[in-house]
């Protein structure tokens, strides 16, 4: 699932491609804005993988608002053709001209959908929101992830040096989205596990390689999660 922002300062405009998006069942719009600049003091909080953006906006333009999401897809609609070799310089994912059509949009979001399945298998590294800032983690470093017990939407990683780092506003879906394909399971409804950590297994219990305090940590595989294991081994 694609999660996506969308930002046109024409109200008409931004509605219907609310509506185009909502049609396409690998998408889901996360918010709209119809002020850039409102945007912009904001986007830091959202979770999204997408920006689909106006390019000629009062203020601020959609080319300049690409600029400040070098981690994040972009793709452009406008009136008008003359901006498309800026669009492409930014990397843009496409340059979709007005009237939006449902089925333009489509190919966008394939195009965004593809390339997010290569990159996810070859890269060792994710990028996360943690109280630190925005953090490029190493998932090789990654021994298991837990939900906070101060609030459940924040996740903390627990890394096999025995530090941790405390990601903000992720989903346990989210996660195993952005991770790498195979590495990963969850196991529980409050852990994932790296399988490259596990040492031996049971029916209902996980005994790592990493030692807590001289011991192997051990976790409890969830009833309703054992299959999702088992197909990791």
């Amino acid at each position: 699932m694609l999660r996506c922002v969308l930002l046109d300062d024409e109200l008409l405009a931004l509605q219907y491609l609310k509506l185009l998006c909502e049609q396409i069942s690998e998408v889901e719009v996360v918010k709209v804005y119809n002020n850039a600049e409102k945007f912009i003091q904001e986007k830091d909080e959202i979770d999204f993988d997408v920006c689909v953006t106006d390019i000629e906006m009062p203020s601020i333009n959609g080319l300049q608002i690409a600029n400040l999401l070098s981690d994040k897809h972009i793709v452009f609609t406008t009136a008008y053709r003359d901006f498309a070799v800026e669009a492409f310089d930014l990397e843009a994912i496409d340059y979709i001209t007005k009237p939006v059509q449902k089925d333009r949009l489509e190919k966008a979001f394939r195009k965004i959908e593809k390339l997010t399945k290569e990159t996810k298998q070859v890269s060792e590294y994710i990028t996360l929101n943690s109280e630190k800032g925005k953090s490029i983690i190493n998932t090789n470093d990654v021994f298991y992830i837990t939900v906070s017990d101060v609030d459940s939407r924040d996740k903390i990683i627990h890394f096999k040096d025995e530090t941790t780092l405390l990601v903000k506003n992720n989903s346990f879906e989210k996660l195993k989205e952005i991770l790498p394909t195979g590495k990963f399971s969850r196991i529980n409804k409050r852990e994932i596990i790296a399988m490259n950590s596990v040492n031996y297994y049971s029916h209902d219990e996980i005994v790592s390689k990493i030692l807590i305090d001289g011991k192997p940590k051990t976790f409890t595989i969830g009833i309703n999660f054992r299959n999702e294991f088992l197909m990791m081994l």
